[in-house]
């Protein structure tokens, strides 16, 4: 056998460590950064019942939802980076796009959270009732996509695009009727009224 200097000795061990250092990073590195998705299926859903879907994207800040149910299906996006949320109303043929409000919907990691330990399946978790949020649809549409993030605009690029504001207090009342709304995993529910939204 060769005996090794202690400078190549000290390399070898060196780069056995880096291996295995990486090795475990990776292990432990990887589920943090991983998508996470859950399907349930959800009863509550406007016209009828549907399958809903939930993507957790760490990396990229992002979380999607799919409601499958025939004409009425939608997906949203929940873009925690920019701030902003897009719904896409398949029926419509039109997205709506909207500021998240942050007391309301659950923080990214709550949601991944809610995804990793499957709370979200079967009939609902139980608790209290979701919270509820009522967006205002502008009828006029947004020309450049860009401004709303990378992920927005590929999301809604091709079809009409409609910002919203959302509404408090007595204009609630008003717009009771002409409403579409989306009820996302027994966690919120958000309606989306106006015009361009109306039966």
């Amino acid at each position: 056998m060769l005996a090794c200097s202690s400078v190549h000795c000290f390399r070898e061990d060196k780069m056995k460590f880096t291996i295995v250092f990486a090795g475990l990073l990776g292990v432990f590195l990887a589920p943090a950064l991983a998508d996470y998705n859950i399907n349930v299926s959800d009863d509550n859903n406007n016209a009828g019942s549907g399958q809903q879907s939930v993507s957790v994207n760490n990396e990229h800040n992002v979380a999607n939802v799919d409601n499958n149910n025939g004409w009425n299906s939608w997906n949203s996006i929940w873009d925690y980076g920019t701030g902003f949320a897009a719904t896409r109303l398949f029926q419509k043929k039109i997205c709506i796009v909207h500021k998240m409000n942050k007391e309301v919907l659950p923080s990214i990691q709550s949601l991944d959270a809610l995804v990793k330990e499957k709370k979200l399946q079967g009939k609902g978790p139980g608790g209290p009732p979701p919270k509820g949020l009522m967006y205002s649809v502008n009828p006029n549409k947004v020309d450049d996509l860009s401004k709303l993030g990378e992920n927005i605009a590929k999301m809604c690029r091709g079809i009409p695009t409609y910002m919203a504001e959302e509404m408090q207090g007595a204009s609630l009342l008003f717009y009771s009727e002409n409403c579409f709304t989306t009820n996302i995993l027994w966690i919120v529910n958000i309606s989306f009224c106006g015009e361009k939204v109306a039966s």
